[in-house]
């Protein structure tokens, strides 16, 4: 059973490095799953397991299913604007990172929890949920889609507050999830925010009309986290 996570707050990083770092861990881990297939269970290196939460510069990305379509902007607005664009390996499609966000990157080796993405998708929705319900807010989950939302059995009000992608080799997780504490929500009008047309955004301060301490989000956070995957922090 997965019970020990190192935890680390990269700060303000670019999206490109963040990326970079997560790949390297990703591949520490699977290097080691691949040696111990060879070896018996006493001679095994357990495979260590990362929670990294971090807030980027304007930045669009991409996942592997995502149409470019959905970027509304090109090259030249994207560099007045102070943003960049990836295409990404996660799934799903486009969508908005910035300051004012929570983004959390869990790099799990699911075979020591569950082997199950959805059910790890729905695992990360619920520590969101029971995390802005600390702010009074009622997350819930919109049939059809990932992420965390308001008002979703309401069509014309329904709007998301945590976007969601992941990606899962060999069981080992890579990106996460973006929660908007402080978001400027303006930068995903030049979107269509996950592929979804007809559908708004929000973000916690935006609900409750005041700004959020961004470092009592990340403790309410880290605590549901913990607290639905049962491990704690070294």
């Amino acid at each position: 059973m997965l019970n020990k996570v190192a935890f680390s707050d990269w700060g303000l990083i670019s999206y490109k490095d963040a990326w970079d770092k997560q790949e390297e861990l990703f591949k520490q881990k699977a290097d080691i799953k691949f040696a111990n297939r060879s070896k018996t269970i006493n001679e095994q290196q357990p495979i260590s397991h990362d929670l990294i939460f971090c807030e980027h510069p304007h930045v669009y990305t991409l996942g592997k299913s995502g149409s470019e379509n959905n970027l509304l902007i090109n090259e030249n607005f994207l560099q007045s604007i102070g943003a960049t664009y990836f295409p990404i390996n996660r799934g799903g499609d486009i969508t908005y990172h910035g300051p004012g966000q929570l983004v959390a990157y869990p790099i799990l080796d699911l075979e020591q929890i569950f082997t199950d993405i959805h059910r790890y998708l729905r695992t990360l929705e619920e520590a969101i949920i029971l995390t802005i319900a600390e702010y009074g807010l009622k997350g819930d989950r919109y049939e059809g889609f990932t992420g965390v939302w308001l008002d979703p059995e309401k069509p014309e009000k329904a709007r998301k507050i945590c976007a969601m992608g992941v990606r899962c080799s060999r069981w080992i997780t890579m990106h996460g999830l973006a929660l908007n504490i402080n978001t400027d929500l303006s930068y995903f009008n030049h979107i269509v925010p996950c592929g979804i047309s007809d559908k708004k955004v929000t973000s916690i301060a935006k609900e409750l009309g005041r700004t959020i301490p961004a470092e009592e989000v990340k403790e309410k956070l880290k605590k549901h986290l913990a607290a639905q995957f049962a491990f704690t922090y070294v």
